[in-house]
């Protein structure tokens, strides 16, 4: 063994950045013999060969280690107990590869240490200090930030992936200051990654600015009191014990107690037995050959098992496995406290149970609790009823308001269910989970973890079916569920749940559990052999939490603006019902589509006119869009439709949605309601609410902030053309989002040939409809529709629009070639959106390909602000804010006004780079900000 020392050179490799690359680079992928998830575990072993091939000549290492993380707890979590809260769940796929990268480093014969309490990161700065006290030189390969406090006096880092090398001068570019005032420029900036707190309000630049000119984070907090900018001044001065917990934070530990020394880590030549031994183990035949060859020794032969049915999505799925046939008549009712005991004891045992809840109503905000469901294994279910009414007399419709006997008090039994529904260790799975998290939230319960089967199916089958328990249950499971109807009735005589007898209760809602312990069994395993377990595990399972506080949070609408909004409409709509019998010639009902078209078709003569089976003229919306481009008639009938909408479904109708005990509207958003992961909202929708009218704006004037808050918009910057830009490969649109160019601008004049400086409004609004449009595949007859010109000029516009950007034609050629090919396309994450129709003849072809071309990028503009929202209730913790609202590209905050500044710098953070690690866009997302007192002001 060679004594570490002068001339000896150490090498040590982040193995937590190796294995989250090897991850992320790579598509899932199972060992087929048993199903068992290995993409990581092959990204780590071609990673580590890399490493050992290029690791020769005379820079190469005498001594290296991969160092790792061991388990999420460390001495900076008793410091701060908030230390890294907001960092994602490992996905479900990459926890079990975990353990099995340890063991391919010590297969390579490469030093793996890791300590129980430190972080890897303590692990290489000690390492890293000893070796340069001994006179030797390191190389830290890794591009972690954190790290390059170290850098200087023999120690250098290794971005592996960029082959780039980091020094002084790297740091200092990276950073503002030099390694050793790094800790400072991190304890003042803060990391939202790691959850450091920092000072509210400065970023790095500040930071370097600051410690560059007083010299050390301490100068500088004892000199606070002499900087001229008040807020920063006050922000220092206030903030700073929490400060000088962010360097406790961000500095490395070099004193960290190792149990082994740096000569434990000299190089040593991998055994070849044993390597290919694990190689082979796994099924890593390429590499497996690659590595036999390099090493001389005989390739060890691969016998692979059969591998399991439906390993590619969209195909047909493996049987169900063995379950006993559903009868609800077996199914148990708690009436004690003393019956549901076992029921708690065998979840905790097994490690999961399946969960219901049974309310009066659909409304989670105002409905009642009426008695929960437990299942733990196919055909074992029960039901704890908890506030069903006693029955009344035949002169009584509704029964009584006294309890019926045979069930547990509320409290009791909510008491004992808590701790279950709570526990880290139990899964929680439900159909639908958000709904019942958010009703037992109102009782004092937090239900966590969850697996929801309604969100598995849709991460299997978006775009095949709906993701409802009924349908999935006779699609699956071949069994019809007892249908609600036959217990509550319909109509008048409807009753609600409370009112149901419990014997009957009991036979619905404990199937309703049973049923959904039986998705769960048949449809999570699809998940890996279908690759999409990274969807559901990355960007659908975490959002359920995330949605149910927004929508229990719920946005403040000012009443009395809606109704002089709805008076307002009333008069321009009597305005426009006056203009339009005068363009008539006589009075007649606008509120008739027959009247209308009989003026339209009959008495102008209009083309274009279709009879329904009445005799009737129909008059839907994109028939007047025909002629609204030539004829005032049709347009002013237009524009009076859009009004009363308006008036019906928002200024109308949101007056009734505001909750009387909140005073706010709480909207309820499906995240399995689009084919393509965009999220709808519904009781109230809000997606909906119209943009482009100056009427359908002002609508957002009544989403008010409270007394001392204010309303705080954040929206995507053209999101899906940035998208369509990098996905088609557009260079012109990828280098003008990159020089942040007005995009519609520079479109008109590559198309139009007109300068940027004479560009008009005009010219630039049909660039800017086209942009929008050849997302949705849009024709020309749409484009006309929206820009009111002929269809001609319309489908000029696209051709020259092709003929300018032959990329995007190329992409949308290709989309549907694939979607032809494998009914489905797929999102830069893995979303599958199944193109069942793709291949259909007549009226349902051009639609189909249309969503087939559009799926892809809105898709994947779902996706990433999907991992935004995920991200943000972590990243905003300690802001006086809370995130109210998701419009498609928008998030919507309600912030105190002192922390709107912190609030726009940390969402906008979030939101920019809310697509990496998993992917790396071309161009750069860019975030629009807003703020006022109401909706309308910020956006």
């Amino acid at each position: 063994m060679t004594q570490f020392g002068k001339g000896c050179h150490l090498h040590l490799i982040d193995g937590s950045a190796f294995i989250f690359r090897a991850y992320h680079a790579l598509p899932p992928l199972t060992r087929k013999s048993d199903g068992l998830p290995i993409g990581a575990v092959s990204g780590f072993c071609n990673m580590l060969q890399k490493y050992v091939e290029d690791s020769s000549g005379p820079d190469a290492p005498t001594h290296v280690a991969v160092i790792f993380d061991k388990g999420s707890h460390t001495f900076r979590n008793d410091l701060y107990d908030l230390y890294k809260a907001n960092r994602e769940a490992m996905p479900e796929d990459l926890r079990p590869q975990i353990p099995l990268t340890r063991t391919a480093t010590i297969a390579f014969n490469i030093a793996c240490k890791e300590l129980e309490g430190y972080e890897a990161d303590d692990i290489i700065a000690t390492l890293s200090c000893q070796a340069r006290d001994a006179g030797g030189r390191v190389t830290i390969i890794s591009s972690d930030k954190d790290l390059m406090q170290l850098v200087g006096d023999g120690v250098e880092m290794l971005d592996a992936m960029k082959n780039r090398r980091i020094d002084r001068d790297g740091v200092i570019e990276k950073f503002g200051v030099g390694p050793e005032r790094v800790v400072d420029v991190q304890a003042l900036a803060g990391d939202s990654v790691d959850n450091v707190p920092g000072a509210p309000g400065i970023g790095i630049k500040t930071a370097a600015l600051l410690i560059n000119e007083y010299g050390s984070l301490e100068e500088l907090l004892d000199r606070a009191g002499e900087i001229k900018q008040p807020k920063r001044r006050e922000t220092l001065i206030e903030k700073r014990d929490q400060i000088e917990l962010s360097k406790k934070l961000v500095q490395l530990d070099c004193n960290t107690p190792l149990d082994f020394t740096l000569d434990d880590l000299e190089v040593k030549e991998p055994d070849p037995e044993k390597l290919l031994a694990f190689l082979a183990e796994m099924e890593f035949s390429t590499l497996t050959k690659r590595i036999a060859n390099a090493l001389g020794a005989e390739a060890p032969v691969i016998t692979e098992a059969k591998a399991p049915a439906a390993a590619t999505p969209g195909s047909a799925a493996p049987e169900a496995p063995e379950m006993p046939p559903i009868d609800p008549s077996a199914y148990t009712w708690v009436k004690s406290a003393t019956d549901l005991a076992p029921w708690i004891a065998q979840a905790r045992q097994r490690g999961w149970v399946a969960v219901d809840t049974e309310t009066t109503g659909l409304n989670e905000m105002t409905c009642e609790l009426v008695g929960v469901s437990l299942a733990i294994e196919p055909g074992q279910a029960c039901y704890i009823p908890l506030a069903h009414r006693a029955a009344g007399g035949e002169a009584d419709l509704f029964g009584s308001d006294d309890l019926a006997e045979g069930q547990m008090a509320m409290n009791e039994a909510l008491d004992l269910l808590k701790p279950l529904l709570e526990d880290p260790a139990v899964m929680k799975i439900g159909q639908n989970m958000k709904y019942d998290a958010k009703v037992l939230s109102r009782y004092g319960i937090g239900v966590a973890p969850i697996d929801d089967t309604m969100l598995i199916s849709y991460a299997l089958n978006a775009g095949l079916h709906n993701h409802g328990m009924d349908a999935l249950s006779e699609r699956y499971l071949g069994h019809v569920p007892i249908p609600i109807k036959d217990l509550l009735g319909s109509g008048k005589k409807m009753i609600t749940f409370d009112r149901v007898p419990i014997e009957d209760a009991v036979k619905y809602a404990a199937e309703d559990a049973d049923i959904t312990l039986r998705l769960w069994k048949l449809l999570k395993p699809r998940l890996h052999q279908t690759r999409v377990t990274r969807v559901y595990e990355g960007t659908e399972r975490p959002l359920v939490p995330v949605l149910a506080e927004m929508e229990m949070a719920g946005v403040q609408v000012d009443r009395n603006t809606l109704s002089r909004m709805s008076t307002a409409f009333a008069q321009k709509m009597a305005g426009l019902e006056a203009e339009l019998h005068e363009l008539a010639g006589h009075p007649f009902n606008v509120n008739s589509p027959a009247q209308v078209g009989e003026i339209l078709f009959a008495e102008m003569g209009l083309e274009g006119g279709k009879k329904t089976k009445t005799g009737a003229w129909s008059t839907p919306a994109e028939v007047l869009e025909d002629l609204a481009t030539e004829h005032d008639f049709a347009a002013r009938v237009l524009d009076y439709r859009q009004l009363q909408k308006l008036k019906s479904t928002y200024t109308d109708a949101l007056q009734e949605h505001i909750n009387p005990e909140t005073g706010r509207v709480h909207t309820s958003y499906s995240i399995a309601g689009a084919n393509t992961g965009r999220l709808a909202s519904t009781e109230p929708n809000l997606q909906n609410i119209p943009v482009r009218s100056e009427e359908g704006r002002r609508i957002r004037e009544a989403f008010v902030a409270p007394e001392g808050k204010v309303i705080v918009s954040l929206d995507y910057s053209q999101i899906e053309l940035r998208i369509l830009a990098h996905m088609a490969g557009i260079d012109a649109l990828k280098q003008a989002f990159r020089d942040g160019q007005d995009i519609h601008a520079m479109t008109a004049s590559e198309m139009f040939g007109v300068p940027m400086e004479e560009m008009t409004p005009d010219i630039r609004r049909r660039a800017k409809a086209i942009n929008f449009g050849v997302i949705y595949g849009i024709s020309g007859f749409g484009l006309a529709r929206n820009l009111r010109i002929p269809r001609g000029e319309a489908q000029a516009f696209i051709d020259r629009y092709f003929e300018r950007f032959p990329g995007i034609k190329t992409y949308m050629d290709d989309t549907i070639a694939f979607a032809k090919e494998h009914d489905r396309v797929e999102t830069l994450f893995g979303r599958v959106i199944h193109t069942p129709e793709i291949n259909a003849k007549g009226p349902h072809a051009g639609f189909a390909r249309r969503a087939a071309i559009n799926a892809p990028i809105q898709g994947t503009a779902a996706d990433i602000i999907r991992r935004a929202m995920i991200r943000m209730p972590a990243a905003i913790e300690g802001l006086p804010a809370k995130m109210l609202l998701q419009v498609h590209d928008e998030l919507i905050f309600e912030v105190a006004e002192e922390g709107v500044d912190k609030l726009i710098a940390t969402a906008r953070e979030i939101m920019e780079g809310a697509a990496e690690p998993v992917v790396k866009l071309d161009v750069p997302l860019v975030v629009d900000a807003g703020q006022g007192r109401n909706w309308a002001e910020a956006h």
